[in-house]
């Protein structure tokens, strides 16, 4: 094999690196409500032979004063996507986010722009009827973009296009 057949083939071997998203809130389990209706995803399941989590967090030794945040996991139910959690944190959250969700609601740049507004507006108001705050709509006259700007149940932004 030559040198770059040898670095193609180290190239394809190589898998992207497995992670989840971990999301600071106050209240996890109505995060994870939303954002598993928001994103298609489901709760997380217990492990096998346990009813739910508290169950399986007692049986490894949390602390009894650490349970009890209802659901705090999503799930891709397909299996593909990464799994977000929804850690509990004492502290509020003060400042923008420096990371956010971008919800792809629109059919892209192949449709015209006003049936991709169509299916943004659809969207927010979807996920305001969720819980979420719809706070500004993203649109410059002259380019082809439209999208909405918004706020999950405790604050945290994201945008729809």
């Amino acid at each position: 094999m030559s040198l770059v057949a040898d670095m193609l083939q180290a190239m394809t071997d190589e898998v992207a690196a497995n992670f989840q998203l971990t999301i600071d809130c106050a209240a996890p389990d109505r995060l994870a409500r939303f954002w598993a209706a928001a994103l298609g995803y489901v709760l997380e399941p217990p492990p096998a032979g346990f009813t739910n989590w508290d169950d399986y967090w007692r049986e490894v030794g949390v602390p009894e004063e650490e349970l009890g945040v209802g659901a705090d996991c999503i799930v891709d139910p397909a299996g593909h996507k990464p799994r977000i959690w929804f850690q509990q944190v004492p502290e509020t959250k003060t400042i923008k986010n420096r990371l956010h969700i971008d919800i792809l609601a629109s059919s892209g740049r192949k449709l015209p722009l006003e049936t991709r507004r169509k299916q943004v507006d659809a969207e927010a108001q979807r996920l305001a009827g969720l819980g979420a705050t719809i706070v500004r709509v993203l649109h410059t006259e002259g380019l082809d973009h439209y999208g909405a700007a918004m706020q999950d149940p405790e604050g945290n932004e994201f945008d729809i296009a």
